[in-house]
């Protein structure tokens, strides 16, 4: 038993051996010296100053929600058919419609709670007048949680639709830009 003890003192154990290995073959060195190769060569800047610059969004990036309006008219093109409401795997989506004098139907109040929504464009999707899209805007930023769930705030603002400085929107949920092209004619349409 003590010439095997005796044995066994003089072999180190594996775990110092590596450890003396890579102390002393100047593998830290090598490390360090990479580290300053690349510390002091000039390289390209990445960071964006992100007020001044904003990153390219991909068009099928969904953000928050935006209410288009009529290009012509200005009205709103929500009909209140309640489908995105329906369709909401949240139910984040609320509408409050009522008949109107002439028949019509109005929306009283429309509001999405963006703390409950999931951004998964089924809204846009099934949107028959294209009324709600999935907008550009991604800084849902505010002191108060209600300042992103009204109809004001998600509405294009009339004057900007009257004059003309906006167009169809190009996003995700409305028609591609070759849609007419891709209409097949029935065979009742001539």
């Amino acid at each position: 038993m003590k010439i095997q003890y005796k044995m066994m003192l003089k072999t180190p154990p594996p775990s110092l051996k590596r450890f003396l290995q890579r102390t002393f073959s100047l593998d830290l060195f090598r490390g360090l010296k990479i580290t300053l190769v690349e510390l002091f060569t000039p390289s390209t800047i990445v960071t964006i100053q992100y007020p001044l610059e904003k990153i390219p969004l991909s068009p099928r990036y969904r953000a928050v929600h935006s209410l288009m309006r009529l290009l012509e008219s200005g009205n709103e093109r929500c009909i209140g058919c309640g489908l995105c409401e329906k369709i909401c795997v949240s139910n984040c989506i609320k509408i409050d419609t009522n008949y109107g004098s002439d028949g019509r139907r109005s929306i009283e109040s429309y509001s999405i709670n963006f703390g409950r929504c999931v951004y998964c464009g089924l809204c846009a999707e099934v949107c028959p007048e294209l009324a709600i899209v999935l907008g550009k805007r991604y800084e849902n930023a505010s002191e108060q949680r209600a300042h992103f769930k009204l109809k004001d705030d998600l509405l294009t603002p009339i004057d900007l639709a009257l004059n003309g400085k906006i167009d169809e929107y190009s996003g995700y949920g409305s028609l591609s830009p070759n849609a007419d092209n891709n209409i097949k004619p029935t065979p009742l349409s001539s």
